[in-house]
C-alpha cells in the first residue's frame, strides 16, 4: 500500500477545490454536532455534580412555628431518606433600596455548616459561634456581595445591635442569605422553621411532589408556609444551554447530510472524470483495492482535517456557554464529555468515507482497458428524449439546452438536487424561526403595546429609571394624577401600576410584583392559562415562573414584605419572559401596602394624537411625572436569531458549493461539446445563461420540495426551543408563512443554484475552440 499514498496525495493537491470545498462542509457540520451535542449532554453536569458533592436539598420548607413543633417535624421527617433541621429562621430587615424595596435577609441558625443535607462551603472567615456573629451566602465566583459587603463589616439585628459578618459560605442549594448561631437565633424571637429534605426519588416534579407529601402529612393546617424544590434551581441553570440544542441539533444534521451528498457527488465525479487515470493506475500494477483506496483516501483526508478543526471549535463554543451559565456553581471550565468528541471523530469521518465507497467500489470493479478506453463525457442516448422534446419548443436555445443538461448525468443531478433541497430547508427554517422569536419576543415583553409611559418617581422616594431625568417632586395626588391623565384631549387608556420588591416565603428568591389598578390587557398583556385576578389575593405569573418553582395555576404561594406573610393564589398564566415577576391587582396591594400610591402610568392615545403636546399637558398639571422609556425586547432572541441566520448562510453557502461542484465536473467532461457549440456560433453569455439555467432550474425544483421540509422542521424546532428556555409559545405564533413569503422563498433554491453555477459557468464559456481541439 506504500504506492498509494504518493498517488493519493497527488490527488488531493489536483483537486483543490473539491478538497477545500468538502473540509469546510465537513468543518460546519462537525462544530454544530459537537456544540449540540455537548450542551445536551452535560447542560446538567455541573449542577447535578454541585448538588451531589454538597447533598443539596432536594425540598427546602419553611413552617410557621406558631402552628407545628420541632417534634412534629422530626418525626414526620423520618419518611425521607436524609433531612436537616429544625433551624429556627428568621429575616433580617436592612432597610430600602435606593429604588425604595425591601432590602432583607432570609437568615436561618445552625451550629455547623456541615450535615446530612445541605452542606456549606465556607470558602472564606469561619462559622459563627457566639452571639453577634453572622455568615453570608455568596458565591466564590461573585466579584462582590450584597452592599459589597467585607469580612468586619457588620449588618443590623432585629434588637437594634449589629451582627460582625465572621465569613462568607455557599449553599447550593440557595436556603438561605445568612447564618447564625442557634443561642443569637433565639434572641430574635423567630416566627418561621426551616427542614432540608432529600428523598431516594426525585428525579421528576411528581416524585418530589410524592416525597413533600410523605414529609407534611398530617401536620395542623397552615403549619407549611413555603416550599423550593431543587428541580426549580435545575430548570433555572440549565434554560439557556438548553435553548440552542433544537436548532444546532437540526442544523448540524442538514450540514452533515449536505457533506455526504457532496462527498458521494465529487467521487462520482472524481471517478467518471478520471477513467483514464484509473486505467493508467491499474496498467501500472495498482490492485482493485489500492485503486479504491486512493480514491476513499482522497475524501478522507480533508474529511479528517476538518472534523478535527470542527471538533476543536464546537469544543470552545460549547464550553464557553456551558461554563458562563453554570459559574454559580463553581463550574469553572466546563467540558464537554470526551464521548461527543470520540462519537465526532470516529462518527463523521466514517460516515463521509461510506458516502464515497459506492463511487470507489465502482472505480474498483473497472478493468484497466474499458477505463482507458472509456471517455469522460455521458454515454450517448441520456437525456437525449429531453432534449429533442425541448428543441421543439419556443424557448431560447440556451435555455432549452440548459433545461436538459441535468438529464444527462441523473444521478449527478439526483445528488445535487438534494443538496439544494437541504438548503432551502435551511432557509426556510431559518426565516419561520425568526419570525417566530421575534413575535413571541414583541408579544413577551410587550412592545409597542403602550404608546406612552409617565413616571412618578417621587412616589417611590428614590430614583426614576435611566433616561429619566432628574428626581422631581409630584405635585398630585395619585388619584388626581389619574383622573388629569384621562382628561388630556387624546387619551384613550390610563392604566396606573406600581411594583414592590418582595421575598418568596421558605426561599432565597426575589421577586418583583406588579400591581395593576385597571385592565391590564390595555397595556399589553395576553393571557395563555386561566384567568385574569378579580379579587384579592391572587396573581398571575409566566410560565417560566412555574416551571422554576414545579408550581401551577391553582397552586397557592407565601409572599413576604417587611416581616408580613401574604398567601396567594396563582390563578392564571400570562405570555411574558421574567421568571421573577408576578402580575396582580390593587386589592392585593392593600393587603400589603395599603398606602402605596401608582408610580407608573401606561397610556395608549387616539391614532394622529401628538405625544410631545400630551407630555406638555401632563407635566403643566404636575411637575412630578416625567415620560419614561417604553418596553425592549431585549437582547437573548437578537442572538439567537444572529446564530440561525449565520448558521443559514453557512448552510446555503455549503450547499452553493455543492452546486459549484456539479458544475465543475459537468464543464469538465463537456469541454467538447461547449467548443462544438461556441464554433457554431455560440456566444460566451449564451454559454454563461445555458450553465447557470440548467441549475437553476434544479434550484426551483429544490426549493419545491424544500419548503415544506423546512416548514415541518419548524414545527419540531420552535416548540423544543420554547420547552428548552422554559417558555410557552402559542400556537398562532407557529404560523408565520404567508403566501408572499412562500414565493419569495422559492427564490431561495434559485438563487443557491445560481450563485453556485455562476462563476464556474463563466470559466467554461472562456475557454476557446483552440483549447478545446489542443486537449483533444
Amino acid at each position: 500500500m506504500s504506492a498509494v499514498w504518493p498517488v493519493t496525495r497527488a490527488a488531493v493537491r489536483r483537486r483543490r477545490v473539491q478538497t477545500v470545498v468538502i473540509s469546510v462542509v465537513v468543518l460546519l457540520s462537525t462544530t454544530m454536532i459537537v456544540v449540540a451535542l455537548g450542551l445536551l449532554a452535560a447542560s446538567s453536569g455541573p449542577f447535578d455534580q454541585a448538588y451531589s458533592r454538597q447533598r443539596g436539598a432536594h425540598l427546602v420548607a419553611s413552617y410557621d412555628r406558631s402552628r407545628v413543633s420541632d417534634s412534629e417535624l422530626t418525626a414526620k421527617a423520618s419518611a425521607a431518606e436524609a433531612f436537616a433541621g429544625p433551624y429556627a429562621m428568621t429575616t433580617l430587615d436592612l432597610g430600602s433600596t435606593p429604588k425604595g424595596d425591601s432590602n432583607s435577609l432570609v437568615t436561618v441558625g445552625r451550629a455547623d455548616p456541615n450535615g446530612p443535607v445541605d452542606r456549606l462551603n465556607v470558602w472564606k472567615g469561619r462559622w459563627p459561634d457566639k452571639a453577634g456573629e453572622i455568615v453570608l451566602n455568596r458565591n466564590p465566583t461573585d466579584t462582590g456581595g450584597r452592599g459589597e459587603t467585607t469580612l468586619g463589616s457588620s449588618v443590623p439585628a432585629p434588637d437594634g445591635t449589629r451582627l460582625t459578618v465572621v465569613g462568607f459560605a455557599y449553599s447550593v442549594s440557595q436556603s438561605a442569605d445568612a447564618w447564625v448561631s442557634p443561642q443569637q437565633m433565639a434572641s430574635f424571637q423567630p416566627t418561621s422553621t426551616q427542614m432540608l429534605y432529600r428523598f431516594t426519588h426525585a428525579a421528576t416534579n411528581a416524585q418530589v411532589s410524592a416525597g413533600q407529601h410523605a414529609v407534611t402529612t398530617g401536620l395542623p393546617a397552615g403549619a407549611l408556609v413555603g416550599t423550593q424544590s431543587y428541580l426549580g434551581l435545575r430548570a433555572l441553570a440549565t434554560g439557556e444551554p438548553n435553548t440552542f440544542v433544537p436548532f444546532l441539533m437540526v442544523f448540524g444534521w442538514l450540514g452533515l447530510a449536505v457533506a455526504v451528498l457532496i462527498v458521494a457527488n465529487v467521487v462520482s465525479g472524481a471517478v467518471v472524470a478520471g477513467f483514464k487515470h484509473i486505467g493508467v493506475l491499474k496498467a501500472l500494477g495498482f490492485t482493485p483495492t489500492q485503486v479504491m483506496a486512493v480514491y476513499l483516501a482522497m475524501i478522507s483526508i480533508p474529511a479528517i482535517a476538518g472534523c478535527a478543526i470542527g471538533t476543536a471549535l464546537g469544543n470552545v463554543l460549547a464550553e464557553s456557554l456551558l461554563t458562563k451559565a453554570f459559574e454559580n456553581y463553581g463550574a469553572n471550565g466546563v467540558t464537554v464529555p470526551i464521548w461527543v468528541d470520540a462519537a465526532a471523530l470516529l462518527g463523521v469521518p466514517a460516515l463521509v468515507a461510506l458516502s464515497a465507497l459506492l463511487p470507489s467500489l465502482r472505480a474498483r470493479s473497472l478493468s484497466a482497458s474499458e477505463a482507458i478506453s472509456a471517455g469522460s463525457a455521458p454515454r450517448a442516448g441520456r437525456g437525449l428524449r429531453a432534449q429533442r422534446w425541448l428543441s421543439g419548443t419556443r424557448l431560447p436555445r440556451p435555455v432549452s439546452l440548459g433545461l436538459g443538461l441535468p438529464f444527462a448525468r441523473p444521478a449527478r443531478t439526483a445528488l445535487t438536487l438534494a443538496a439544494v433541497v437541504l438548503g432551502v430547508t435551511s432557509v426556510t427554517l431559518a426565516v419561520g424561526l425568526g419570525k417566530s422569536l421575534a413575535t413571541y419576543q414583541t408579544a413577551a415583553s410587550r412592545v409597542g403595546a403602550v404608546d406612552l409611559a409617565m413616571f412618578a418617581p417621587a412616589a417611590l422616594g428614590g430614583t426614576p429609571p435611566p433616561g429619566a431625568g432628574a428626581p422631581p417632586v409630584a405635585k398630585l395626588t395619585d388619584a388626581a394624577d389619574e383622573a388629569m391623565l384621562r382628561s388630556i384631549p387624546g387619551a384613550v387608556s390610563v392604566t396606573p401600576s406600581t411594583d414592590l420588591g418582595m421575598r418568596l416565603a421558605g426561599t432565597q428568591t426575589d421577586l418583583r410584583v406588579s400591581f395593576y389598578r385597571g385592565d391590564v390587557e390595555q397595556v399589553g398583556f395576553r393571557l395563555l392559562d386561566g384567568h385574569w385576578f378579580d379579587g384579592a389575593g391572587q396573581v398571575v405569573v409566566s410560565e417560566r415562573f412555574l416551571r422554576q418553582r414545579a408550581l401551577a395555576v391553582g397552586d397557592t404561594l407565601t409572599l413576604q414584605f417587611e416581616g408580613k406573610n401574604v398567601p396567594v393564589r396563582i390563578v392564571g398564566k400570562a405570555l411574558y419572559n421574567s421568571g421573577d415577576e408576578l402580575l396582580s391587582n390593587w386589592d392585593t396591594l392593600k393587603l400589603i401596602a395599603p398606602t402605596a400610591r401608582a408610580n407608573l402610568y401606561e397610556i395608549n392615545v387616539k391614532p394622529g394624537t401628538n405625544l410631545d403636546s400630551f407630555i406638555t399637558a401632563a407635566q403643566t398639571k404636575d411637575s412630578g411625572l416625567v415620560e419614561t422609556g417604553g418596553q425592549e425586547s431585549g437582547t437573548f432572541v437578537a442572538i439567537v436569531i444572529a446564530t440561525v441566520v449565520l448558521l443559514t448562510i453557512m448552510l446555503g453557502t455549503v450547499a452553493a458549493l455543492g452546486v459549484f461542484n456539479t458544475v465543475v465536473l459537468n464543464t469538465r467532461e463537456r469541454r467538447r461539446d461547449l467548443g462544438m457549440l461556441k464554433s457554431i456560433g455560440m456566444t460566451p453569455a449564451q454559454v454563461t445563461a445555458m450553465v447557470v439555467v440548467s441549475m437553476t432550474a434544479l434550484g426551483a425544483v429544490g426549493s419545491l420540495l424544500g419548503i415544506p421540509l423546512g416548514i415541518v422542521a419548524h414545527r419540531l424546532v420552535v416548540p423544543a426551543m420554547a420547552n428548552g428556555a422554559q417558555v410557552e409559545l402559542p400556537a398562532f405564533m407557529l404560523h408565520v408563512y404567508p403566501v408572499g413569503l412562500l414565493a419569495l422563498l422559492v427564490l431561495a433554491g434559485v438563487a443557491i443554484a445560481a450563485a453556485g453555477a455562476y462563476f464556474p459557468a463563466r470559466t467554461a464559456a472562456r475557454t476557446t475552440i483552440a483549447q478545446v481541439l489542443h486537449n483533444e
